[in-house]
């Protein structure tokens, strides 16, 4: 099922973006969306949104993500595979979530 999400690059180094692509595929470790951005490698660290309405959603859970691969698509599109390392939500003690994921 196609889902909104929201990603953005986690390091510093890496020229700062927001992409707002659907997912084609997701399970509990990973998702594949395509995009038009060129800006993403393997091995490129992100902060994803998953699933995403709004900016301000309380439901909305974000990981720290990592790239896998990249996919040259036709009409000068990308998939992207990014692999889910850990959440960053906030549970109500106010605490960051540190469980890992793979």
């Amino acid at each position: 099922m196609a889902r909104p999400l929201r990603v953005r690059p986690s390091d510093p180094r890496d020229q700062h973006f927001e992409d707002l692509p659907v997912s084609v595929d997701a399970s509990k470790d990973g998702i594949y969306f395509t995009t038009k951005l060129a800006s993403y490698y393997p091995g490129m660290r992100l902060f994803v949104t998953f699933p995403f309405t709004s900016a301000h959603d309380p439901m909305n859970c974000e990981y720290v993500a990592e790239v896998r691969r990249v996919d040259k698509l036709p009409r000068g599109k990308f998939g992207v595979a990014v692999n889910l390392k850990m959440t960053m939500n906030y549970p109500s003690g106010g605490l960051p979530n540190t469980s890992t994921r793979g």
